[in-house]
Formats: C-alpha cells, structure tokens, sequence
C-alpha cells in the first residue's frame, strides 16, 4: 500500500469520524435550542394568561391557529403544578392520520373560585422542519468538506512527494557501485532535502569503499601469483632431481605440490567469486549452451571412460545472453561436480530442454543438505578434494545472470537444474 493511499485513508476515516461525533453533538445541542425557545414561548403564552385573568378575572378567549392552540378544562383540587412535556398526536393530513409531536404547558389557574387546567399545545412540526433544514445543510457541508479535503490532499501530497519519487527513481537506477556516487538537485523540502544529502553521502562512501576492495583485491591476486608460480617451480624443479632424494622427500615434495595447487585454485575461485560479486562482468554476449556443454564434454571424455561412467545426454540448440567465460565455468562445475561425486559404472544424465539444464547423477549417500550446499566451502561427507567454492560459484553465476538453480533428489540422484529466463 502506497503512503498517499494509507495517509488518505487515515485522514479521511478520522475526518469523517469527527464530523460524526461533530454532528451529533451538534444536532443535540441544536435540538436542546429550538425546544427551549419553544419552551420559553409557552411559558410567555402562560404569563399572557396568568396577566389577562389578574386583570379582568376571566379566561382570555381562545385564539387557536394551525401551530398553536389553548385548552381550558375545569380542574378539581389538588392541581398539579405548572409543567412541560412533549407528547405524540394524530393529526389528520393529506396522507391521511399521522403522529405529530407537540409541546405543551399545563398549568392551574383559579378564576372567581373555580380552577382550571389549561393547556397551551404548540407543533413541533416547524421545530422539526427547521432542525432538518440545518442538519442538511451541514450534512451537505461535510460532503463538500470532505471532498475538497480528498482533492486539496491529492493534489498537495502528490506534489510535495514528487521530490521523494525522483529520489526513488535514482535509486533503482544505481544497480552498481561502479557507478557515479548519486547526484541531487537542491530541494524545497528540509526532509527530502536531507534524506537526498544522506544518499548522495552513503553512495559517495560505497564508491570510495568499493574500489578500494578492489584495488586490494586485484594487488591481492597479483601479489599473490608470484610466490605461487616461483614455489610451484621450484618444487617442479626438484622433482626433476629424482636421484637426488629418497622415496620419503619425493612423497613430501607431492603434497607440497599438491597444496599449492590448491591453493592456487582456492585463489583463482575466490577471485572470480569477487568479480562477480562486484559485477565486473558485461553479460552481452550470445552464448550457445549446447555447443559448450558438448566441448566440455568432450574434453573430459578419458575421465568418463576411465570411471567407466554411463552418459546420457539428450540436447536441443540454447542460447542466452551471458559472459562466455562465465558460461564456461558454469558448465565446467556442474560436469565436474558430477563427474567427481559419482561412484565408479554409475550414471550421468544431462537434458538441455525448452531453456532449462538439467543434470543428474548416481548418488553415493544420500540427499545433500538443501540449506548449505550453495554456501561456500561447503562439502559433503563423500568430498575428499575440491575447494568446496564449485557449487557457490555456480549459484553466484545464476544470482548475477537472472538465472534460477535449484537441487533435488530423487531416486538416489543428485540433480540440478538450472533455468533460463
């Protein structure tokens, strides 16, 4: 829900509220008004009479109109004292009966030794009518109200968030911190103003900080080649040097050899890792999928022969945009993935299909852990090399390209699919 919408909504649902509340309170003290001049009127009517028998000694004649009219019946002690109700009658009209309420006055009134009770009866009915007549008006008032309260509020709020949407705009388009720390304009607006320096200020620090990460990285990988590559050789060196060294040190300069392989790949993953980590990588190009998987197919053909696997691989043409080098490590994992864990005449199965790839393979335990088999330096029980980075490389690959990887296992076989969009 839109913060216009949910304000909107609050505002008028208060409003209204109060105007509720504000009508009815009001409409009674309005009503306590009209009733209490209505009230003061009959009593007026009363003092009339009580003057006009104090002065002549006999009941002023009656006067009845249509909205007020006086009634002298003969009263026997006690006499009730003077009061004031409102009582409903049935009044003949053009529809026919109906209920009409009037307010009356009754009083005792003594005229040469004879009581009286005499009601004075006044119609409510203009009472009413005016009553009706104000509360539309205010009723029509608070529609108008509200209505330009709705309109007034659109049109002010849609202004004044038009700064907040442009700053909103600017930040989709900031997808990398390659990019230019963001630029805004001066706003009239303290908040948003404030909120555009903060931005500007995070992404300043976002740029700064990520080319220091990677100019530290690629100093890192440079610095790091060397001692390598100088190791590597000088092992590859005493090697060569058989009759100089025992069973024993030749066994120690195979492990050294081995571990600064590994750690030369270690280096060449996590570097690759940061790269696309940092999107370093243009995904323009117009990669075949088919044809990679078949070469890289073919380049490990004497691995397969040798483990004695059964392939099956089933293929139509597939192309999507993407890095050919990313590409190609993303086949080459998830073929090396599978060639490594599966057991000696198992089977690999791999289907290019309506832009997904799917691959599968013999398991030896069983299903691996969903939930940590895409982090990094994860490995399996059956794993006894690798770098344990194969599978995050993969899944980072996919998180840059819009590509959707997933695992299952079924049958006791690992697969993976990957779709493309």
């Amino acid at each position: 829900m839109k913060l216009f919408t949910r304000y909107n909504r609050v505002n008028i649902a208060v409003t209204i509220l109060a105007f509720v509340l504000g009508s009815i309170a009001f409409f009674i003290v309005l009503h306590y008004i009209l009733i209490k001049q209505l009230d003061d009127s009959l009593r007026s009517e009363k003092q009339e009479i009580m003057s006009y028998v104090e002065q002549h000694q006999e009941l002023p004649e009656i006067q009845n109109t249509k909205h007020q009219w006086t009634v002298y019946e003969y009263a026997k002690p006690p006499l009730m004292p003077s009061y004031i109700q409102s009582i409903s009658i049935l009044k003949d009209t053009k529809h026919g009966k109906e209920d009409e309420w009037v307010r009356q006055i009754i009083f005792p009134v003594r005229v040469d030794s004879q009581d009286y009770r005499i009601t004075v009866s006044k119609s409510e009915e203009e009472t009413e009518d005016l009553l009706q007549l104000i509360i539309l008006v205010t009723v029509c008032m608070i529609g108008l109200i509200l209505l330009l309260n709705y309109v007034v509020n659109r049109r002010l709020v849609t202004n004044l968030w038009k700064p907040f949407y442009k700053t909103i705009d600017s930040i989709r388009a900031y997808h990398s911190p390659q990019q230019e720390p963001l630029q805004f304009s001066k706003e009239k607006i303290d908040e948003i103003d404030l909120l555009n320096e903060s931005l500007h200020k995070m992404t300043e620090n976002i740029y700064r900080d990520y080319y220091a990460l990677r100019s530290f990285a690629e100093n890192a990988s440079h610095e790091m080649q060397t001692p390598l590559a100088v190791m590597r050789s000088a092992i590859e060196l005493l090697l060569q040097q058989q009759t100089e060294w025992n069973e024993q040190g030749m066994h120690q300069l195979f492990i050294m050899e081995n571990a600064i392989q590994k750690l030369s790949k270690l280096h060449q993953s996590l570097l690759l890792l940061t790269k696309l980590e940092n999107r370093q990588f243009v995904l323009n190009e117009e990669v075949n999928i088919d044809g990679i998987t078949r070469e890289k197919l073919e380049e490990r053909n004497e691995l397969i022969a040798a483990k004695q696997l059964s392939l099956q691989l089933s293929y139509e043409p597939i192309t999507v945009f993407l890095h050919q080098h990313l590409a190609e490590i993303l086949i080459s994992n998830l073929l090396n993935n599978a060639i490594r864990y599966t057991p000696s005449a198992g089977e690999i199965d791999i289907v290019l299909h309506n832009h997904t790839f799917r691959i599968s393979n013999t398991a030896v335990g069983g299903s691996l852990d969903k939930e940590k088999i895409f982090q990094r330096f994860y490995k399996a029980d059956i794993a006894t090399d690798g770098t344990g980075l194969g599978l995050a490389i993969i899944r980072e690959i996919c998180n840059t390209a819009g590509f959707e990887l997933s695992y299952s296992f079924h049958n006791n076989m690992h697969t993976f699919l990957v779709v493309f969009p």
